[in-house]
């Protein structure tokens, strides 16, 4: 297929492909690293026979394909678990079942996964108008004062760690200003106003954060666009800068910024670990955590695979946004 219909087409294949090879990847690599899974997972007051007896509920016997097609099989079609005294059916997409609680992997990412999309929604706003509006300022002033000093915050701030910036933000804001009360999470629907108010500190870190990079990145993409000979072009003709700016300059930064936001974004879908264990969110990033101290493999493996999944996800939606915005990319 040609044309941007067959463009979009190819990238979902390629994004279909790539989750498979992920999840090959995955499987094998937390499987074959050592331990005894079943040990852990009975506990350590378990007799030999009670250890067996998980390890065959856990499949854990069987040969390593004949897992992986069985987990293959239960995303694409939903499996059936024993739990000892019962049968639990897993509807599909299902990851397999917790070894600590016996629930479906995906009901405990769907229950974790509002807080990560509200932390990765709010961040993502945030940033792109500190970053962008930063790498604007910064072009406008150029050669001055300004520019030298927004410069400077933002190499200041893609060096600075994410959990220095919360905690910062949290003994001063919170505990000599106090200002805000320390983030808890509540959700959307039972009181949007105490879910925006809980979640602005971890937005703020991240977003002052992530912001440094968008400053930079549109800043050396405008003053590059500023450098063309069509920019020059309407200066001869009287333009103002303020306008070649608006309307050309920023436009120009708009196909790389949108391929760094959608990676970041991605990412941060797939749980932003260190924000949300130092803010106390029950995300996914925190569940992760808590999964690979007990070795719960499946909610591991799982809640990776849904990681990749963003990640993925957001590359080829910014594959296709990134040919619209910029008509010069080549559709292949």
């Amino acid at each position: 297929m040609t044309g941007f219909g067959g463009f979009v087409l190819r990238r979902a294949l390629g994004a279909l492909v790539t989750l498979f090879a992920l999840s090959v990847i995955i499987y094998v690599v937390f499987y074959v690293t050592p331990g005894n899974v079943a040990q852990i997972t009975c506990g350590p007051r378990c007799s030999p026979e009670q250890v067996q007896q998980v390890a065959q509920q856990l499949r854990l016997d069987d040969p390593l394909y004949e897992r992986y097609l069985h987990f293959l099989a239960g995303i694409l079609a939903g499996q059936d678990y024993s739990t000892g005294t019962s049968v639990l059916h897993c509807p599909a997409p299902c990851l397999g079942l917790s070894y600590q609680s016996d629930q479906p992997v995906m009901d405990l990412i769907l229950t974790k996964l509002p807080v990560t999309a509200s932390l990765a929604a709010g961040a993502m706003v945030l940033w792109l108008i500190i970053g962008i509006g930063t790498g604007v300022l910064s072009v406008w002033r150029r050669g001055r004062l300004t520019e030298r000093l927004l410069t400077g915050l933002t190499l200041a701030g893609t060096a600075t760690p994410v959990f220095v910036i919360g905690l910062v933000l949290m003994i001063v804001v919170c505990g000599q200003l106090r200002l805000l009360p320390f983030p808890e999470y509540v959700a959307f629907t039972d009181d949007p106003e105490q879910w925006a108010w809980n979640l602005l500190l971890p937005w703020l870190s991240l977003a002052l954060i992530e912001s440094a990079t968008y400053a930079r990145l549109t800043r050396a993409s405008m003053l590059e666009t500023l450098a063309e000979d069509h920019v020059r072009t309407f200066r001869a003709y009287g333009i103002a800068e303020r306008t070649i700016i608006r309307r050309h300059a920023l436009r120009g930064a708009v196909a790389p910024l949108i391929a760094v936001n959608a990676n970041n974004l991605g990412v941060l879908f797939g749980g932003a670990v260190l924000t949300e264990t130092l803010f106390g969110l029950p995300g996914i990033g925190q569940a992760m955590v808590q999964a690979v101290k007990v070795v719960d493999l499946p909610v591991v493996i799982g809640m990776v695979l849904v990681t990749g999944f963003f990640v993925v996800l957001a590359g080829a939606v910014a594959d296709v946004l990134y040919a619209v915005a910029d008509r010069r990319v080549v559709l292949t």
